[in-house]
């Protein structure tokens, strides 16, 4: 099962919809930083599996949703709660420190 969900203009806004922490990965081909930060994204997902959805969009294919946000570098990290952006991070980050900005996102157990 993919880890990372891949949208289009079409189906982004149902899917950052939800209750659960959404984290959209806004990058393109071309991107070096975007290449780098991928595996990283692809990671956490796997790792954070049913405690925050995550989901990549190519803005050269997919230029509404990223006008709408007004992405103006890549790669850009939004974070949606109930629909709504909660924090946005722009540019490549290592693991760890992705992790630690997005971990008070997380369930309290």
């Amino acid at each position: 099962m993919e880890t990372v969900t891949s949208l289009s203009d079409q189906s982004f806004a149902s899917f950052v919809a939800s209750e659960t922490p959404t984290i959209i990965d806004f990058w393109a081909e071309w991107c070096g930083p975007c290449k780098m930060l991928s595996p990283v994204v692809e990671e956490l997902a796997s790792e954070l599996s049913g405690k925050i959805n995550f989901g990549k969009i190519n803005v050269d294919d997919n230029p509404q949703t990223a006008t709408q946000f007004a992405i103006m570098s890549i790669p850009t990290l939004l974070v949606f709660k109930g629909g709504q952006v909660v924090r946005q991070l722009v540019g490549y980050m290592p693991k760890r420190q992705l992790y630690a900005k997005i971990e008070d996102l997380l369930p309290q157990d």
